[in-house]
């Protein structure tokens, strides 16, 4: 696979201020961890400069990227996160990891589950994820936030950073349900901490096309969400293959990159490029 350098100058529109994306909901096991990272690497391979921040302290990302012993990394998010509440300085490029598919890695450990603790007593808690990015935001186009399966402090901190939250929804009744507490706390994020959060939309993960069943549920979500909010026309399909990458700590591109799992994340990256650049257009426009 060959990866594309982009060579920046200065001046450069894109690269003043990355899109800040958390993939979320509190929900287990609806493909939040695979998403981020297949997200994140289609939009390097159409040329964007991509950094992925693993915010959950199993470190799903981290191991499925490659980092198998995610608690013997010298640094992480919870170093960096540590640092912005002692008020100490994070040095460019402090913890970042690089991967060989072209896209940057802050992971995450065990760690951060002790700083969720104490998180709660600190001043500014809600912002402390947001300071980490702040010296970030101006090197990269994208920056995607694996969100822990809860609602509780550290995923307030990724809303709190975000410009937008993806929801990705297995295709199942039961899921279904749980999106409108997740959808409840992001309103409250909005109102009370970053009126700039809006809802990227709710991808559709694991969705089988071929029973009846898969394409009742795709249809229940859409029809109760759809006029809201965006439901992303691309799905992504159950396989097994996919399941694999997570062991091989490799993306779906490079384990099995004719496959459709493959093909979908390379439309979704598409999709997500194509709002991102209609909300630039946007703002540049209000600027004026």
């Amino acid at each position: 696979m060959t990866l594309r350098v982009v060579h920046r100058r200065r001046g450069d529109v894109i690269a003043q201020k990355a899109t800040i994306i958390a993939v979320t909901n509190q929900k287990g096991g609806v493909g939040k961890s695979t998403t981020c990272e297949n997200l994140g690497i289609g939009l390097a391979m159409e040329g964007k400069k991509v950094l992925l921040v693993d915010t959950d302290p199993q470190g799903s990302l981290t191991i499925s990227m490659g980092w198998q012993q995610p608690d013997e990394l010298p640094t992480t998010l919870s170093t960096l996160m540590q640092k912005a509440m002692n008020d100490q300085p994070i040095q460019p490029g402090e913890g970042i990891l690089h991967h060989a598919e072209g896209v940057d890695l802050i992971p995450a450990n065990i760690e951060l589950a002790g700083l969720e603790v104490t998180l709660v007593n600190s001043m500014n808690r809600e912002k402390m994820l947001k300071q980490v990015l702040d010296s970030a935001k101006r090197e990269y186009d994208f920056i995607l936030l694996d969100c822990m399966p809860s609602l509780g402090m550290l995923t307030i901190n990724a809303l709190a950073a975000a410009d937008a939250a993806l929801i990705p929804v297995q295709a199942q009744y039961l899921s279904a349900k749980g999106l409108e507490q997740l959808l409840q706390t992001v309103q409250k994020v909005r109102r009370q901490i970053n009126p700039k959060l809006k809802i990227e939309g709710i991808l559709l993960t694991m969705t089988d096309s071929r029973t009846n069943y898969g394409k009742q549920i795709s249809n229940l979500i859409r029809q109760a969400y759809g006029k809201h909010l965006k439901v992303f026309e691309q799905t992504i399909p159950r396989s097994v293959r996919a399941a694999e990458t997570s062991a091989a700590g490799k993306s779906i591109f490079a384990y099995d990159p004719k496959g459709k799992v493959a093909e979908a994340y390379k439309s979704l990256a598409k999709e997500v490029l194509a709002d991102a650049n209609r909300q630039r257009k946007l703002s540049s426009e209000r600027a004026r």
